[in-house]
């Protein structure tokens, strides 16, 4: 398999996947289609399907241009979501699984940033759209709490910690920069941060992140970390620190932060 992230508007992330074994390849959330079009073309790949992680318009976006261009293109994207993205042809649930060429992918369902997001699991890798981000998460704007820290810790967060995790905006820099004002004491934080700042710096990419590291410096997984309890308990006194709970607490400091 070969990921090629694909940047569009000023900071989302479409990925062409490409089976190397068929030459076939899939592309997830396209925000528009002329980024999407110039690097199939440049790839030389036989594009024949969309995987949309949810249904907001800057990862949909370049569905329909990208249908009239290629019509037999098959559409994935949540149950949920029928009606709600562009062109979808196949409505999917968690465990169920399709082919893109010789590769398997596994769907997983994460409600929480919205209520149909889905992550596409291929080998090595997972494709989390808006639901986890490097050392971050979706606004929740119809899911709850209790879902996001369902989808991040249970459910994205049950695969291996190798895991590469692919995610749908360029927002780490600022994403650890609240996790640093979260969590004050984590020096892994610091350390990912410096690095960061590197990479931003020389104009790299910061996809994809690992499990592993999102496990050490993401404030919306390390619910029961001390440092962000403690945090949670300044702003929120009352709070029982449940997990979805002080989830719930740290999400509406980052909505301000």
């Amino acid at each position: 398999m070969k990921v090629t992230p694909i940047p569009c508007r000023t900071d989302n992330y479409a990925y062409l996947v490409v089976c190397q074994e068929t030459n076939q390849a899939g592309v997830v959330d396209p925000t528009d289609a002329p980024p999407v079009i110039a690097e199939v073309e440049k790839s030389g790949v036989d594009l024949t399907a969309i995987l949309n992680t949810h249904h907001h318009h800057d990862h949909i976006g370049g569905n329909n241009e990208l249908l009239e261009r290629w019509p037999g293109l098959v559409v994935y994207g949540h149950q949920s979501d029928k009606g709600r993205i562009d062109g979808q042809t196949r409505f999917m649930d968690t465990g169920d699984t399709f082919t893109l060429g010789a590769l398997e992918v596994r769907t997983l369902h994460n409600p929480g940033h919205t209520t149909g997001g889905i992550s596409y699991v291929i080998e090595d890798a997972v494709f989390t759209g808006d639901t986890m981000f490097a050392a971050g998460c979706g606004r929740l704007f119809e899911g709850t709490p209790e879902m996001m820290y369902t989808s991040l810790c249970k459910v994205i967060g049950a695969l291996p910690e190798q895991t590469k995790v692919y995610f749908g905006h360029e927002y780490t820099e600022a994403n650890l920069r609240f996790a640093a004002h979260a969590e004050p004491g984590n020096g892994h934080i610091a350390e990912r941060l410096a690095r960061v700042r590197e990479m931003r710096a020389a104009g790299k990419f910061t996809t994809p992140s690992t499990l592993a590291e999102e496990w050490r410096t993401n404030p919306f997984m390390r619910v029961d970390s001390p440092g962000i309890q403690e945090t949670v308990k300044k702003n929120d006194p009352g709070n029982d620190l449940s997990p979805a709970n002080v989830l719930a607490v740290v999400r509406a400091m980052k909505d301000k932060f």
